[in-house]
């Protein structure tokens, strides 16, 4: 049976990969209490770590949302998988954490980072609406434009 954030997600078009393996000593999720903490996700393509460069030179702020909406599928997956397959526990999406790796003088990250936060809310509705930051740094994993982790408050089975 599909649930309701699953149907919302086939209305946009988007079907959810199987949940990424971390890349290094961490775990890719964490439930504590009735909070689900989400690592930073990359933006995969076809399984890989994609959109290699920096915003501002390598893509434009158009491409970098693009990059970042892949990084919220990402969280999506995890997400999916720390709740066993039941989106529907979702109760809010808390905040959305989003790096932009970009040149010195680019001042949009905001906009990048909508990329994500615009899918949230497509996909939960009002529960996704969130608290969140987005700043540039100098690089990032794998030299990937975008890197977001997120926080999700569940509620029970």
């Amino acid at each position: 049976m599909t649930g309701e954030i699953d149907a919302r997600l086939a209305d946009l078009g988007i079907t959810l990969p199987h949940a990424a393996a971390p890349a290094a000593n961490y775990v890719p999720w964490v439930i504590s209490g009735n909070l689900v903490f989400i690592s930073g996700q990359l933006p995969m393509v076809d399984g890989k770590p994609g959109y290699i460069g920096k915003i501002g030179v390598d893509f434009d702020t158009t491409a970098g949302a693009e990059a970042a909406k892949a990084c919220a599928i990402g969280i999506l997956a995890q997400l999916k998988s720390a709740l066993d397959g039941d989106l529907d526990r979702v109760a809010r999406c808390v905040k959305l954490g989003g790096f932009v790796n970009a040149i010195p003088d680019f001042f949009e990250h905001p906009m990048v980072i909508n990329g994500a936060s615009d899918l949230m809310v497509a996909a939960l509705g009002e529960a996704g609406r969130h608290s969140r930051f987005a700043v540039g740094v100098g690089s990032l994993p794998f030299g990937v434009a975008v890197e977001i982790d997120a926080i999700f408050e569940i509620g029970q089975k």
